[in-house]
């Protein structure tokens, strides 16, 4: 029988059930899709650490509750923080982040994500890090970042360049949408089970009495299956994001698809041509320098590359396109952003390397991730 509590201190932002060797941990803050506060980052943490220790507990569930497994991190937080003067109370909701994302990715003991729903931002880094993700029907998996004026972050440059041929830059870039099937294709899901099954899966999954993910793995497999990808996934599109995005810059990645835009009448093409020139120019250029380094990586480095990346975001030196993405399409609405350098060749390289240097700044430092020993060959790649 599962016993079910909620975080201390009255709040409910994290709901807690419990079986003898299971643990599920529910994100609840379905009026914001789940959006990760910095509370819940820290209570998330808690439990994963206390968790571990548990010799009993054999496994986590982490799922959303309602239409979202999470919408990302709550940034619009953050941006106010940091509007008061303080961009350092920005850097510790994100330095906690990335330990949390970190710890998922160094995890002893199995964790399998229920993706029934919305998952982006921050959302992708509480669950692709983990070992096991279940796609359904209703998934919906996006980066968005470049058009809010970052990057893709939470360890996206290691996850993302992982992905087959160039499919992570392309989604990096341009904050594609995925549907399950997509996500199932590209192995940012290791299965798709249809919502209706569900409850059945839950059900037999905290029976479960082992941390072996060749059994958790065999369970989640007698409900799943291998969906159809739509007529019009960018999935079918592989050759042409090869083509484009295997490019050294931003600028010959448009040029490459705007060749292929003149060569056939494709509105996926033209598509993606739009969606990089209505995102951030400095995002795009970060990001994509990012996501290269990232595919020589582990993942920790990754994570303390970006924390330094974020910190220089969040400082606003070279741009403040953070803060006019935030408010364009959090805040104000107008969805009409004003990006500061406006465009791809007013940024020089000297520009882009600044963001992966360190902070000038006596009391900063970089992220410092939590010791981890003594795991299990499966507990460090995931992907």
């Amino acid at each position: 029988m599962a016993h079910t509590s909620s975080i201390h201190g009255g709040t409910n932002q994290v709901l807690v059930e419990e079986t003898s060797s299971v643990r599920t941990f529910i994100l609840n803050r379905p009026k914001q899709l789940n959006a990760l506060s910095h509370q819940m980052i820290s209570r998330l943490l808690e439990l994963f650490h206390a968790s571990e220790r548990d010799s009993n507990v054999k496994m986590i569930i982490l799922k959303g509750n309602g239409r979202a497994f999470c919408a990302g991190g709550d940034v619009t937080a953050v941006v106010h923080n940091v509007r008061r003067g303080n961009w350092k109370l920005g850097a510790d909701y994100f330095r906690e982040e990335f330990t949390l994302n970190y710890v998922m990715a160094t995890y002893s003991k199995p964790q399998v994500s229920i993706l029934n729903g919305i998952v982006m931002g921050g959302g992708a880094g509480a669950s692709v890090h983990g070992r096991f993700r279940v796609a359904t029907e209703k998934s919906v998996f996006a980066m968005p970042e470049t058009a809010l004026g970052l990057f893709p972050d939470v360890g996206a440059s290691y996850f993302y360049s992982r992905l087959p041929g160039f499919f992570g830059e392309y989604a990096g870039l341009t904050g594609a949408r995925l549907d399950g099937a997509e996500m199932l294709a590209c192995g940012l899901a290791t299965h798709f089970v249809p919502s209706e099954r569900l409850p059945l899966l839950e059900q037999a999954l905290v029976k479960v009495n082992t941390s072996d993910p060749d059994v958790i793995s065999t369970i989640i497999s007698r409900f799943s299956h291998i969906p159809k990808l739509k007529e019009g996934s960018s999935y079918h599109k592989m050759k042409i994001i090869d083509r484009c995005f295997s490019r050294r810059t931003v600028e010959e990645i448009i040029s490459a698809l705007e060749s292929e835009a003149l060569n056939k009448n494709d509105d996926w093409v033209s598509s993606t041509i739009q969606s990089l020139k209505k995102a951030s120019p400095t995002s795009l250029k970060i990001s994509l320098r990012s996501i290269r380094e990232g595919r020589l990586q582990g993942v920790g480095s990754c994570l303390i590359r970006e924390y330094r990346m974020v910190c220089h975001v969040l400082m606003g030196e070279f741009s403040k396109d953070f803060f006019e993405g935030c408010r364009a399409l959090l805040i104000d609405k107008d969805r009409n952003p004003k990006w500061e350098p406006s465009r791809l060749d007013l940024i020089r390289d000297d520009d882009v390397d600044s963001y992966f240097s360190k902070i000038e700044d006596e009391d900063w430092e970089d992220l410092k991730l939590p010791p981890r020993s003594n795991l299990p060959p499966y507990a460090i790649a995931k992907l």
